[in-house]
């Protein structure tokens, strides 16, 4: 058990465990975000795609754990913006895809160094091996749990 101030299940729940740590960690950094004039959305989008590769619309919501339709909605005004662009799909219509611009990515590229140096803090104290281990476990448990693409 931890020393945490409360007791019983979710003390000690890993799904509880996981937002709780998930949620104060990102608070900690959507300070940052807010501080430097971003919504939280669009840096989760912008942050996803800062990458340069091209993703379907339900793939980024579900990278950004954001209903589709609020995806959508901030796609639209960020196109507008010019730090996305939608672009077909090469074999199925159905399906649009999504890629940040170079506007975009100029917009982002300085929270991405604060987001690095943010982790850097958090992890520090757990040590490099400690860190390594928890972010691996941590994608095993996404690879694990993540429904079929």
């Amino acid at each position: 058990m931890s020393n945490s101030p409360f007791s019983g299940f979710v003390d000690d729940y890993t799904p509880a465990l996981l937002a709780q740590v998930s949620q104060l960690i990102s608070g900690e950094f959507h300070a940052i975000v807010q501080a430097a004039g971003f919504e939280v959305s669009d840096w989760r989008v912008l942050s996803t795609l800062s990458e340069g590769k091209t993703i379907s619309i339900g793939q980024l919501a579900q990278m950004t754990v954001t209903k589709q339709p609020t995806v959508t909605r901030l796609l639209d005004r960020m196109e507008a913006q010019g730090y996305v662009k939608r672009v077909p799909h090469d074999t199925d219509r159905r399906v649009t895809l999504v890629r940040i611009t170079p506007r975009g990515q100029k917009l982002v590229s300085a929270l991405i160094k604060q987001a690095k140096a943010h982790e850097e803090r958090v992890l520090a104290p757990l040590g490099k091996a400690k860190a390594d281990e928890l972010k691996a476990t941590l994608r095993l448990l996404l690879d694990l749990h993540r429904p079929p693409a």
